[in-house]
C-alpha cells in the first residue's frame, strides 16, 4: 500500500488563442516581487534570464497589459517590480486559483467519495 493519498491537483491557466499566464507566471511574478529583479527571479528558479524575458512578454502580450516595471542597471543599480496591472492580476489569480482549489476538493470529495472508502478499507488490512 502506498503512503500517499488519493486527491486531485486544479491549477488555473488563462488563454486567449494561447495560453498567457498560469502557475510558472504567476510563480516568476511572485520572485520578482520577493527579490526585485526579474534576473534573481529567473536564478532563483534555475530559468535563463532570456527565458525569464520571453515568458513575460507573452504573458504581456496576450493578456494586453504590462505586468513589469523594470529599470537598467548601472551606478545606481536595476531592478524591477510589479506594476498595478501586475499585482492586481497576481492577486486575483491567487485568489480564484485557491477557491477553485476548495471547491475541486469538494467536488472530489463528493464524486471521488467511494474511492477514499476504498483506501480507508485498504488501511484496515
Amino acid at each position: 500500500m502506498s503512503d500517499t493519498k488519493l486527491h486531485p491537483a486544479v491549477t488555473l491557466r488563462l488563454y486567449t488563442d494561447r495560453k498567457c499566464f498560469g502557475p510558472g507566471v504567476a510563480m516568476l511574478l511572485r520572485r520578482v516581487r520577493t527579490l526585485h529583479s526579474l534576473r534573481s527571479a529567473a536564478m532563483d528558479m534555475e530559468m535563463a534570464y532570456s527565458k525569464a524575458w520571453s515568458i513575460l512578454r507573452e504573458a504581456e502580450r496576450g493578456l494586453g497589459v504590462k505586468l513589469l516595471h523594470s529599470t537598467t542597471g548601472g551606478r545606481g543599480g536595476g531592478g524591477a517590480a510589479l506594476t498595478a496591472a501586475g499585482e492586481q492580476l497576481l492577486e486575483a489569480y491567487d485568489l480564484c486559483e485557491r477557491e477553485l482549489r476548495e471547491q475541486g476538493d469538494a467536488l472530489f470529495r463528493r464524486h471521488f467519495a467511494f474511492l477514499t472508502a476504498q483506501e480507508a478499507d485498504k488501511a484496515d488490512l
